[in-house]
């Protein structure tokens, strides 16, 4: 079975950067929606950023972009999300998700996304 293992994140203050990783095992496949997601208590999920496998076309939500950047290493079947300029509100949980095929032009909805990490937490203060 495909399993994610996320790492990278950690504490920073307001303006660090951090970078996180997930890398993919378990199946050769090779297309797939890698997709980011975070979570703060009390709260959903929430999209993040998405890379297409096939092609590394890149989407990310309106409140990272410019700040965060994906990118990709087909050989080690690794994804990471380049976070800079972080601010206190980027502080969450940090899930990495995939799902076979491409993400069709924008970040899938999370319930499109069949395989989770098990998190990685990040902490701007």
């Amino acid at each position: 079975d495909v399993q994610l293992v996320e790492s990278g994140g950690g504490s920073v203050r307001a303006g660090g950067s951090l970078r996180l990783s997930c890398v993919r095992s378990g199946d050769s496949y090779s297309s797939y929606c890698m997709g980011w997601f975070r979570q703060t208590p009390g709260k959903g999920r929430e999209a993040v950023a998405a890379i297409s496998t096939t092609g590394g076309n890149t989407y990310y939500v309106d409140s990272v972009k410019d700040r965060f950047t994906l990118s990709q290493d087909n050989v080690k079947l690794a994804v990471y999300l380049q976070m800079n300029s972080l601010k206190p509100e980027d502080t969450a949980m940090y899930y990495c998700a995939a799902k076979r095929g491409a993400c069709f032009g924008r970040i899938p909805e999370e319930t499109r996304f069949t395989y989770w990490g098990q998190g990685t937490q990040v902490t701007v203060s």
